[in-house]
């Protein structure tokens, strides 16, 4: 069981991280941080499309990464 969910946990770090990159920037690099990364922020932009699923997927993912290291630890300690 401890393998089992060892090895899940590592696929969905490396699904995570893929995700994670393929997402584009919000920001126009350091210039865009300083100045203009609070209007995208808390402005109402919505993404569409490949964005949108992406972020979604993003925080599936994250989820199931939190539930399976803590899974992991509780199978270790028991």
């Amino acid at each position: 069981m401890n393998t089992f969910l060892s090895v899940l946990l590592i696929i969905v770090s490396v699904v995570l991280v893929i995700l994670v990159l393929l997402q584009s920037s919000k920001s126009a690099g350091l210039s865009g941080a300083i100045s203009g990364g609070a209007e995208q922020l808390f402005g109402k932009q919505k993404a569409r499309g490949l964005e949108a699923v992406l972020e979604k997927m993003t925080v599936v993912f994250a989820v199931l990464f939190f539930v399976l290291a803590m899974a992991v630890t509780y199978v270790n300690l028991a």
